[in-house]
């Protein structure tokens, strides 16, 4: 039978279950990788096991978030990761090395592999024909330590790609265009695979960049194939040995079609705030802007840095334009420099700063109040910047970059009368630079784990009672993502060590006295709309909360990682059959679950859900595993248990 080249992937790694779309299946995980964001918090839980070693074939921990040391928190934290993946066995990237997706494409990624990431921009591994998925730290733990990566078997929607990108027209361009037609969660349960002659035609950068913004579709997954441009990527980078040529079979089926002719695609642009709000940069042409940032996860690429040199080569921004270069890593920052691309940028006016995410996630680079700021970036949800109420705008380095010369949103085809567009070809042989690259060994397996005042023990939370019951705190509206949840940014990411800390701020932009309003109470409940927990993996989201005794969340449709980081840390996930009782949950009202841990071991889907004396449905879609997760109040309390017997 021919198969999609996804279907491929995910068979040669199937462990348990059967490929049937929405039926739970377990595949082995070849690479993990993790963040200092989420990593101290996933270490913990991983030495939380009781093993020596880690037991994937590949782990490593990159260092690309908490950059800022304003205080000792972070640079506790980067010594505890530090010495923690020597003592494990762990790849350690240190601070200012770069961001974890494109140095992990760089060094270590390979075609075929399967990697899961505490990171929802970890299918950007997709530009090297990697099945890469973002999960919570707690999955990604359990993969560090062998066990399979658990996840509902995903359709597969086939986009062929046709034709070639026009000048002035770039790969942020094709994901734009997709995110135009499918919104932010048009492609939940979905892996998004890209085929065609068109597929030639991008580069790996391209690629990676497409495969990295393709969460925000709410797909499980982007996937290319492996073909000639992957093998001379790799050769670039030392590594063509690591290269094996992978694609779908001739006749192969999808789930579901599109097309893209790339030659058809124009630039675009996301407006505030949501990285679905897209329309032709022409539309909103015009528009004073104050910011500029290149770089970060999604377009830091030797590609894009080299690109927007040549555009701004011999000019200087324009007048109260802040311009800012987030490389993707040091390698990329060595390379443009070798051709001399850091002196146009620095005599245009450019800020240059060190390789990390930086601004993507508010830790610096937050705009003034009032001020619009573009950006290359994956994501613009509100206040993720820093800034609250912002603007931020999400588009392509070519539009970046000469909006930044003309100190207004341009369509960056107007440019074209100036300067032919600059096609820039990578050198035969990147410099590669592994320097600041931690490898494991024997010998360091023997080091301490140094911990500072901030790293907390993990908490312990108590198994599922047979009856829950309490009050509705909040109830929020569609599209909420965990960065409203949990929000990022300097003051915040620095506490992910410390979940007694960092619960005080969960809800903070919303509701700042959220905390206050959970303490004394056993159990409380929140209540939302549709595609709960969109965006950024980040398992705080569920278990901070869970601190606070949030023990149910009842809303209209989950986004995919938090559901499933909501069942590791003990929080039922329930879904409104009616979706009109949601205006039956409003803040105050008592909530009242009967025999829940009965249903639970059942295994029943329908769960009544008493509201002041009236009866509503809600659906509890969860597999087995699952309910046992949440009956023991958590995976960790269950697998400890497991692994004791």
């Amino acid at each position: 039978m021919a198969m999609n080249l996804t279907r491929k992937i995910l068979q040669n790694h199937l462990i348990e279950g059967e490929m049937v779309p929405g039926r739970e299946i377990a595949i082995r995980i070849d690479q993990t990788l993790l963040q200092d964001a989420t990593g101290t918090m996933a270490m913990l839980e991983f030495e939380a096991l009781g093993l020596d070693r880690v037991r994937a074939d590949f782990a490593a921990q990159y260092v690309d978030h908490n950059l800022l040391q304003t205080d000792h928190k972070n640079a506790d934290d980067h010594r505890f990761l530090q010495t923690a993946c020597a003592r494990f066995g762990i790849h350690f990237s240190r601070p200012g090395n770069g961001v974890s997706h494109q140095v992990h494409s760089e060094r270590f990624g390979k075609p075929g592999l399967t990697l899961l990431g505490a990171d929802s921009h970890t299918p950007g591994a997709a530009g090297i024909s990697m099945l890469a998925m973002g999960a919570g730290g707690l999955d990604v733990a359990l993969a560090m330590a062998g066990y399979p990566y658990h996840l509902r078997c995903p359709k597969v929607l086939g986009v062929k790609l046709t034709g070639e990108l026009s000048p002035w027209v770039s790969a942020k361009d094709v994901i734009l265009e997709m995110l135009r037609r499918y919104d932010v969660k048009g492609c939940v349960g979905k892996v998004v695979e890209y085929y065609g002659p068109g597929v030639k035609t991008l580069s790996v950068a391209g690629r990676r960049s497409i495969g990295n913004m393709g969460t925000e579709l709410g797909a499980t997954s982007s996937v290319f194939p492996s073909d000639e441009v992957t093998r001379l990527y790799l050769r670039c980078e030392g590594r063509e040995e690591d290269w094996i040529p992978l694609e779908a079979d001739p006749g192969a089926e999808y789930d579901e079609y599109a097309e893209i002719d790339l030659s058809g695609v124009e630039p675009l642009i996301a407006c505030p705030s949501s990285p679905g709000n897209v329309v032709p940069v022409h539309e909103v042409r015009g528009v004073k802007v104050d910011q500029v940032i290149i770089g970060s996860s999604a377009n830091s690429s030797y590609r894009d840095l080299m690109a927007v040199a040549e555009i701004i080569a011999g000019r200087h921004i324009g007048d109260g334009v802040a311009f800012h270069i987030n490389p993707g890593s040091r390698q990329i920052l060595e390379n443009v420099a070798q051709e001399g691309g850091i002196l146009k940028l620095l005599r245009a006016g450019a800020q240059i700063h060190q390789p990390g995410c930086l601004g993507c996630i508010g830790m610096g680079q937050a705009p003034g109040t009032g001020q619009v700021s573009l950006r290359t970036m994956p994501r613009n949800f509100p206040g993720r910047s820093g800034t609250r109420d912002d603007q931020v705008y999400l588009c392509s380095p070519e539009t970046a970059t000469v909006s930044a010369l003309t100190g207004e949103i341009t369509d960056p085809r107007e440019f074209s009368s100036q300067m032919a567009y600059p096609r820039i070809r990578e050198p035969e042989a990147f410099v590669v630079d592994d320097s600041s690259i931690v490898f494991p060994s024997e010998e360091l397996s023997q080091t301490d784990i140094i911990r500072g005042p901030n790293i907390k023990p993990f908490p312990t939370f108590a198994a599922m009672p047979e009856t829950l019951s309490g009050e509705v705190i909040l109830r929020v509206g569609d599209n909420i993502s965990t960065d409203t949840i949990m929000p990022a940014g300097n003051k915040v990411l620095p506490l992910r060590s410390n979940i007694e800390a960092i619960s005080r701020y969960v809800f903070y932009q919303l509701d700042p006295e959220f905390f206050a309003k959970c303490e004394d109470r056993a159990s409380v409940f929140v209540a939302g709309g549709e595609n709960y927990g969109q965006g950024s993996s980040r398992e705080h989201a569920a278990l901070a909360p869970r601190y606070l005794g949030v023990r149910a969340k009842i809303v209209k449709s989950f986004a995919r990682i938090h559901k499933a980081n909501l069942c590791n840390f003990g929080i039922l996930p329930l879904t409104l059959v009616n979706p009109e009782d949601y205006q039956l949950l409003r803040p105050g009202v008592r909530i009242r679950i009967d025999e829940i841990k009965a249903m639970l071991r059942n295994g029943e889907t329908q769960i009544p859900v008493q509201v002041e004396g009236k009866t509503i449905m809600t659906s509890l879609e969860v597999s087995d595993r699952e309910r046992l997760n949440l009956l023991a109040g958590g995976t960790l309390n269950y697998v400890r248990d497991h692994l004791k017997k």
